[in-house]
């Protein structure tokens, strides 16, 4: 609500950027109108004097350009406004408060990272794994390949071949991409949406394409995976920053507890909540419970052996999607155990076994 045409013009541009519509007032709508049902409602600081009486409501934010006038927040207060913003400095806020209206916006995803401790020691099975599981469990379900030299998650999902966009069309995206979008546009298999790597082109994924990518992700609720590598660039730090929860794949084995506490040391930088899932075999005098303690990480589980994997996967099965199998069983384990945590809003547990 605004008559200031300069402001009138941002904002309309700013509503596009988030894919939003906007409805366009000079005066207070009549009756209960636009005020009280629209999601949010944007007031010039022009316009502000013209708001008094208005019902009060949550999401009323007065907008200006340039300097603030002098008794702006005075009555941004009368009206029950949440927000006083100038232009142009809170236009990314802006913009994405606006886009979280209009998607509305309800509970993020619960984001699990998944990462080698060694190379080889089946993170990326285990992320298809995890992710196919919670898509049969009725979970809204995004896998994301964040490792550009693994070869591409959607081979091991058998879609190496659907049609849908990959990380090369996301390369040079900066600023907000709408999470509903990302969702139609990415492939889907087995109930479940995926991002991967093309298989012909080279790209650098720069660390506001990660962001943006995945903060859509995550506005979409239900379960997000994300596959990483052991390193730790610039990119892969902003994934680490989204997530709730990262596990380190670690096999029995001295030389693999070594490499991960590498991984470990790196990758907690970023994330707290880091923790080990084994994976047997185990060298002689080790077991699950000393894995993580040289880890020096909690532990999540332990990732059974699952005989006949490679064979299931060669005639379109992913991991994870013999019901009956020991993965699978993991799998359902620990997501029962964290979607419980995370709607009491505690850490997730550990024990998955």
């Amino acid at each position: 609500m605004t008559e200031d045409v300069d402001l009138l013009d941002d904002l309309l541009r700013l509503c596009a950027a988030a894919g939003a519509e906007p409805e366009v007032r000079h005066t207070l709508p009549d009756g209960r109108g636009g005020w009280e049902q629209a999601p949010v409602v944007l007031v010039g600081d022009d316009a502000v004097a013209r708001c008094r009486g208005a019902a009060r409501r949550r999401g009323v934010m007065v907008v200006g350009r340039g300097r603030e006038a002098p008794d702006v927040w005075r009555r941004a207060l009368e009206i029950g406004a949440e927000y006083v913003l100038r232009l142009p400095d809170s236009e990314n806020w802006l913009v994405d408060q606006i886009a979280n209206a209009a998607e509305g916006v309800g509970r993020p995803a619960l984001t699990v990272g998944v990462i080698g401790g060694r190379g080889g020691a089946g993170a990326s099975t285990l992320a298809c794994a995890l992710a196919v599981t919670a898509a049969r469990a009725g979970q809204r379900t995004m896998l994301i390949d964040g490792d550009p030299l693994g070869g591409g998650i959607d081979v091991l999902l058998g879609g190496e071949r659907a049609e849908g966009m990959r990380w090369p069309d996301f390369a040079h995206s900066k600023g907000r991409v709408g999470g509903g979008a990302l969702e139609e546009a990415l492939p889907a298999l087995h109930g479940l949406r995926v991002l991967s790597w093309g298989r012909d082109d080279w790209v650098v994924i720069p660390p506001p394409a990660m962001r943006a990518v995945l903060a859509a992700a995550r506005r979409l609720g239900g379960v997000v995976v994300v596959d990483l590598p052991r390193r730790v660039d610039e990119a892969v730090a902003e994934a680490l920053a989204q997530l709730d929860l990262g596990l380190v794949v670690v096999p029995g084995e001295l030389r693999a507890v070594a490499a991960a506490k590498r991984v470990v040391s790196m990758a907690g930088m970023v994330l707290d909540d880091l923790r080990v899932v084994s994976r047997g075999p185990y060298a002689s005098g080790l077991d699950e419970q000393w894995v993580a303690r040289a880890v020096g990480l909690p532990l999540a589980g332990e990732v059974p052996l699952e005989r006949g994997l490679a064979a299931e996967q060669n005639v379109g099965e992913p991991p994870g999607g013999n019901t009956r199998g020991p993965l699978a069983r993991f799998c359902a384990a620990f997501w029962e155990q964290a979607l419980m945590a995370e709607s009491a809003n505690t850490p997730v547990a550990g024990g998955t076994s």
